[in-house]
């Protein structure tokens, strides 16, 4: 595939690079306001499933390792799809944060290095920016101000987007977040690694009313999120059950259905609280189906509309660091030659865009 010349109005690609824990991705993106689809050129991801699997859950130092070993063979196989050099790159973006701290430092000094030799600006990313613009990677992404539901790893946040780099948290996690839940919750019940999406296929079998479980501060004002609870009444119901292929399923259908409600819940109170018509919703617990049809069917009802990334774009990518950080470069905002990672970082902390 041949990249179309740059010219002084083409802004020339910007390279992503995201290793915030398990997954190694890298994007070339082209930044067009105008078509924020169309600007993607290319994108690689590696998963390191199989590598964690036998500890049921992402060993640190093991995926600082791989990150190591994988990221500069998918950047040569990123520019070989857009049929660039690296001497075509425009600037680097890479997670910064949150995320862990091994992790990070891989691609955010690959990254920078990458930038000091070409001579061209860097700027570090914020991992959460990252998945609240994917769906801008969309052909009809939405327009400020909406709404945001986060729902990605140890993140469940609502976040009021008056503009790119204008957020204020609405509510956030206070223990363990949607996907944690997921994952834990899987783990219980003996669920092969990665628990999530194997609960959510098992729970497509379960049967509809068997268990039912509570929906975590639904009952109190506010927008907090708080999964620890739930997590345990499913503990407590699958200790106390028959642990029968089917009583699994439907104790993970019940579960599922309380998740479900919960972020339904709080996004409609959040909806109502802003005034806002438009619902944005990414992070990996996005790409869950039951929770993409009933918010899409909510909003029917309710008169809002809804914006998911494409399911490869829910889970750790580099095309939405591509994105974020192209958008930020073009204001003119980049990083000095230090190497800074950020394992907590507050999303409201950010500057503006322009």
């Amino acid at each position: 595939m041949s990249p179309a010349p740059s010219s002084p109005s083409t802004p020339r690609p910007i390279l992503g690079i995201e290793t915030s824990c398990d997954e190694t991705g890298v994007a070339l993106l082209r930044w067009e306001p105008q078509a924020p689809g169309q600007g993607l050129l290319a994108h690689a991801l590696y998963t390191q499933i199989k590598l964690h699997a036998d500890y049921g859950g992402v060993v640190p130092e093991l995926a600082s390792r791989d990150h190591v070993r994988k990221l500069l063979p998918l950047v040569r196989e990123a520019l070989s799809q857009a049929g660039l050099t690296p001497a075509d790159l425009g600037g680097v973006a890479y997670t910064a944060g949150p995320g862990l701290v091994g992790a990070l430092l891989v691609g955010a000094a690959t990254g920078r290095a990458m930038a000091w030799a070409l001579g061209v600006p860097a700027i570090g990313v914020h991992h959460m920016e990252g998945h609240l613009l994917a769906p801008l990677l969309e052909d009809d992404p939405p327009e400020p101000p909406f709404v945001a539901l986060l729902v990605s790893g140890g993140h469940s946040m609502l976040v009021e987007v008056q503009a790119i780099g204008h957020y204020r948290i609405l509510g956030d996690t206070l223990d363990d977040a949607a996907g944690e839940a997921f994952d834990k919750t899987a783990k219980m019940m003996g669920l092969p690694y990665p628990g999530g999406p194997a609960l959510a296929k098992l729970a497509g079998s379960g049967r509809p009313g068997v268990f039912r479980f509570s929906r975590p501060m639904t009952d109190r004002p506010g927008l907090d999120f708080s999964f620890s609870g739930l997590k345990t009444q499913v503990l407590l119901a699958w200790q106390q059950s028959d642990q029968s292929e089917q009583t699994r399923a439907d104790i993970a259908r019940a579960f599922e259905e309380a998740i479900v409600d919960t972020l339904l819940i709080k996004c409609r109170r959040a909806l109502q609280q802003t005034g806002a018509k438009r619902l944005v919703i990414a992070g990996g617990v996005g790409a869950n189906r039951r929770l993409r049809e009933e918010l899409a069917a909510a909003g029917v009802r309710d008169g809002f509309k809804t914006y998911f990334p494409r399911l490869q774009f829910c889970t750790d990518n580099g095309a939405m660091i591509a994105l974020a950080g192209a958008i930020r470069l073009a204001h003119g905002q980049h990083q000095d030659e230090s190497v800074q990672v950020f394992p907590r970082w507050d999303l409201q902390t950010l500057p503006p865009a322009a």
